[in-house]
């Protein structure tokens, strides 16, 4: 009797009781604050911009720490209320604002204390987010600096040409370029704009120089060195001897010579490298500095008075995890160290060669975008193991009094026994034994020995002996390897209403870390250990890997039990790539976007100041070519055929077309009407 006492109280204690989903406020600000650094680390990645309030919201400080706070649970909601749907990006464009004036003011006091006297003048690369109202807003913030863009391809470089307007910023064009590229880029050099049409591989100096000759265009030529360091990290292979782009040392020296027998020594204006995005550690940048500056200095000393622009290319990275470290998600230099050490590093070298110091241009794209957009995702349902309901304790009771096979009852008995005498001292040799037990019941149901309540009642048992082990452990200090495995085996799977593959591929793709923060709750225990699983029919579509505070990486995230009202998760530092790399996969398309300012004249001390819907159904449709009014059409024709053969009556077969047309207007992402139900676990 005493072990099925503890099975119900286990069964009970798997799930939230009413009383534990009861929402308390009463934590104190500082409670919640260390609570919410210990499971999501915050503080750490947020970077001034993100923190957690009294109420157990997130909220948002567009222009850093000290300024205005905006709750961003209400930010959502005032969204919805002007009819968006979930998921959703918020984009605080006082944040892309601030992160390029801050790029630029980290450079400008660089110089200032390091008496360098050249320039800064940093471009965007819009590779990175090439939304327009992205690069819209980074050419505004940085128009007193003369921040400038920077393009790879032809339908970028047609979008820059429009949107750039400041004769003093630089319009860089980097990749490979066929005539038509080099055409339109130097079509930009005749309105007067500084484009710099850098060169990639050798052969294409030899079409720029004939066509800029045809156009009568005076060009500016840029030549990227392929430099022998290497880059560390995710995006490694961009820079060293193997690298994609640039030219070796003695391509360098071939380019030099081209364009002096055409007597354009003049019109070699830059020389570029780069070594990789999001490059973690400074000491791989310093070196990487130092050898570009030596390219830059050996080449002035060869009589190209004109070379004026040093381009360190990308590789200011961000610390997505928060341990400020040299792992691939993270970083172990500031900003403004990263600005120092080119400037430092740069000055000194010129110094030792005694050639003047370049004006320094930077690509750091991802520093400046990434923090203005956080994704909102509304969870819809769980799956959890440990889900015991009171009928399958009685179907175990049942089978411990005789009713099914000797060799099932003799397991329930064991693992009962178990469940009930469980200690630190057994609990490993426990876990062991019931592994046991659960493979050897497996390969019984596989041969047809026992049935599927057999099955399911040791399964029910297993499940919760192994919570009670896992439990076990919490205050350990060290925890086995199994245990640790097992732990993230038994974590809840929260059902969450969006595409990995559309909104966050580079996690999919190169196992990215992103910030995973619930923005409202928070001053309230969580209740469970759980893993995100998104809305498309793939496996691959979930995501086990969180930054926390105590392990930095883990494979769990802290969540609570939804209980049948909304519940919304943010997914942070958004704003680099995956805007524009997300694919189609499923045909989920592009989610609702919401831009927010600030405006201290509003109550709330912001403004949306503008919505953009999702893509519908007709819009990813037409997409992949399967245009609207083709599709209505073949679906009345196998309307009509219906009504012909009496099948369908007219007047139901023109509702049914009208659903079909009606529907390709609709949403491609889930809806919710979420009440108590929602969240039943017997009915998940």
């Amino acid at each position: 009797m005493a072990a099925y006492l503890y099975s119900v109280q286990m069964a009970q204690a798997s799930a939230p009781t009413a009383a534990n989903l009861t929402t308390s406020n009463s934590m104190p600000h500082e409670e919640i604050v260390r609570r919410t650094q210990q499971e999501y680390a915050l503080e750490m990645w947020g970077a001034g911009y993100f923190h957690v309030n009294a109420e157990g919201h997130i909220v948002v400080s567009p222009l850093g720490p000290g300024s205005r706070e905006l709750d961003l649970y209400k930010i959502v909601n005032e969204a919805l209320d002007l009819g968006l749907s979930l998921p959703m990006l918020v984009r605080f464009q006082d944040i892309l604002r601030h992160r390029v004036q801050q790029i630029n003011e980290a450079f400008r006091l660089a110089i200032q204390e390091l008496n360098y006297a050249g320039q800064y003048r940093g471009v965007f690369p819009i590779k990175v987010n090439q939304l327009r109202e992205v690069v819209e807003e980074v050419i505004s913030a940085g128009a007193e600096y003369h921040f400038g863009l920077e393009v790879g391809s032809k339908p970028e470089l047609f979008a820059a040409l429009a949107l750039h307007r400041d004769p003093e910023s630089l319009l860089i064009c980097n990749g490979y370029k066929d005539e038509a590229f080099i055409r339109m880029a130097l079509l930009g050099r005749k309105l007067g704009k500084k484009v710099i049409l850098v060169v990639e591989k050798l052969e294409e100096l030899l079409t720029i120089i004939p066509l800029s000759e045809a156009m009568q265009v005076n060009p500016m030529i840029g030549i990227r060195v392929r430099l022998t360091t290497r880059g560390a990290g995710k995006w490694a292979l961009s820079g060293g001897e193997d690298a994609k782009f640039g030219l070796s040392t003695a391509d360098v020296l071939e380019a030099c010579r081209l364009l002096e027998n055409h007597g354009m020594r003049d019109n070699f204006r830059l020389l570029h490298f780069h070594i990789g995005s999001q490059v973690p550690d400074i000491s791989i940048l310093r070196k990487a500095v130092r050898e570009g500056a030596r390219y830059y200095a050996k080449i002035r000393k060869l009589g190209f008075d004109k070379l004026n622009y040093l381009d360190v290319g990308g590789g200011l990275g961000i610390d997505y995890d928060g341990s400020r470290s040299m792992t691939e998600n993270s970083t172990n230099y500031t900003l403004q160290e990263y600005a120092r050490s080119v400037v430092s590093h740069i000055r000194d070298i010129c110094a030792e060669e005694g050639v003047s110091v370049p004006d320094i241009v930077s690509e750091s794209g991802r520093a400046a975008v990434a923090h203005h957009s956080v994704l909102i995702l509304d969870v819809f349902g769980f799956i959890e193991k440990t889900r015991t309901r009171t009928s399958d304790i009685i179907q175990i009771d049942e089978i411990q009094r005789g009713q099914n096979s000797s060799t099932v009852e003799k397991y329930v008995r064991e693992l009962r026994s178990m469940l009930s005498t469980l200690n630190k001292k057994n609990r490993r040799e426990y876990f062991h034994n019931a592994n046991e037990i659960k493979e050897d019941v497996e390969s019984r149901f596989n041969v047809g020995i026992i049935d599927l309540h057999e099955k399911a009642a040791i399964e029910t048992l297993y499940w919760l002996l192994a919570e009670a082990i896992v439990r076990s452990y919490d205050q350990a200090k060290t925890v086995p390897d199994e245990v640790k495995a097992l732990r993230a085996s038994l974590a809840a799977q929260f059902l969450c209403n969006f595409s990995i593959f559309q909104s966050l591929i580079d996690h999919w793709g190169l196992g990215q870390l992103f910030p995973i923060v619930p923005i409202h709750r928070l001053s309230e225990p969580t209740s469970y250990r759980g893993t995100l699983v998104d809305i498309t029919c793939d496996s691959d579509g979930r995501i086990s890997r969180f930054v926390s505070g105590e392990d930095k990486v883990n494979p769990t995230l802290a969540l609570h039990h939804p209980q049948g009202k909304p519940y919304y998760l943010g997914i942070f530092l958004m704003g680099a790539y995956q805007d524009i790399m997300g694919d189609m996969h499923n045909l989920f398309g592009r989610v609702n976007e919401a831009h927010i300012f600030l405006d201290e004249d509003e109550p709330e001390g912001y403004y949306i100041e503008e919505t953009i819907p999702a893509a519908t159904i007709a819009k990813v449709l037409e997409d992949v070519q399967y245009d609207s009014s083709f599709l209505v059409r073949e679906m009345k024709e196998q309307i009509d055929k219906l009504i012909k053969e009496d099948h369908l009556r007219p007047n139901e077969g023109m509702k049914l077309l009208e659903a079909y047309e009606k529907g390709l207007q609709d949403n491609t992402y889930l809806r919710f009407h979420c009440d108590s139900s929602t969240f039943n676990s017997d009915k998940i």
